[in-house]
């Protein structure tokens, strides 16, 4: 059940991608051109995401002691910032400005075969290799105690 959830919510996900049309990484790319081509319709689809979700996030956190599927909720609690984590956004903010796509927008656009995600995703699935396969440099252990 839980799997059948989780794949139900992916398709959610990727048909409200497809219908803002967040799937096109000119439109992307646009929200990002702020002295050119500015298209600020990216922010209404995170505001509205945000109205959605906020409201029954909340709701579920306060009446519930668990989620359905899980033992417990895992809301991240650290507030440190590593080079990791750093590192990370960086080249995450690089590449969607170079490429439009994020992870989400860039599997939705996958099966149309656009040159840009037959580029982006191997790039994006190897960063992701990367990523997990990189020894942990920060100067924190992952408790947030200091070494």
């Amino acid at each position: 059940m839980k799997q059948l959830f989780a794949l139900l919510s992916g398709v959610i996900f990727g048909l409200g991608l497809i219908v803002s049309g967040m799937s096109d990484p000119a439109k992307v790319l646009n929200f990002l051109d702020l002295f050119g081509s500015w298209d600020a319709s990216l922010a209404f689809v995170m505001g509205g995401a945000i109205l959605v979700a906020a409201p029954g996030f909340a709701w579920l956190t306060r009446h519930r002691e668990r989620p359905f599927y899980d033992s417990k909720f895992r809301i991240p609690t650290r507030s440190d910032l590593d080079p990791r984590l750093m590192a990370g956004a960086a080249i995450f903010g690089i590449g969607w400005g170079l490429g439009g796509f994020c992870p989400g927008p860039a599997l939705t656009s996958l099966p149309i075969a656009a040159a840009g995600t037959l580029v982006f995703v191997p790039f994006m699935l190897g960063g992701m290799w990367l990523a997990r396969h990189t020894p942990d440099l920060s100067l924190t252990s992952r408790t947030g105690d200091a070494s």
